[in-house]
């Protein structure tokens, strides 16, 4: 299954990418800017336009302080959207503020991570999350690809 991460810092990006090939496990990380480009790949619209090139994800790793459309828009977007809204979508973010984890859960956010400061941290957060949506829990049919 694919893992669908939205995060304007590239290095975030990057080390998400190393951590999760670090944990030796086998679904693909696609990453987008910020909250825009990632409602364009759920629509499929311009670049990601055509559904080969942006499979529907498993699950969204989403920070919430993006430029043009921040997590907390997207979010909500995905959230009102019959079509995606059984797609998990997990806030990793840098923040530690009740506010936000408030806001994230009335969102529909199905887990908030605040990113920890260390690659290892990183690693181990990410094994976790992914071990847990992809080998214990039960999506729903439309959540898998075929």
């Amino acid at each position: 299954m694919v893992i669908l991460m939205a995060d304007d810092d590239e290095d975030d990006r990057l080390l998400a990418a190393d951590a999760l090939l670090g944990s030796k496990l086998a679904n693909k990380l696609i990453t987008v800017n910020d909250g825009e480009e990632l409602m364009d790949y759920l629509h499929h619209r311009g670049k990601y336009a055509p559904p080969a090139i942006s499979p529907r994800p498993g699950l969204v790793l989403l920070d919430l302080n993006m430029p043009r459309k921040d997590g907390r828009e997207a979010m909500r977007e995905i959230k009102s959207d019959p079509k995606l809204r059984s797609i998990p979508v997990v806030i990793l973010t840098t923040s530690k503020e009740e506010e936000d984890i408030e806001r994230g859960y009335d969102l529909g956010a199905n887990s908030f991570i605040t990113k920890p400061v260390t690659f290892d941290g990183l690693l181990e957060s990410l094994r976790v999350a992914t071990e847990y949506w992809f080998q214990v829990v039960q999506l729903p049919h439309g959540n898998k690809e075929p």
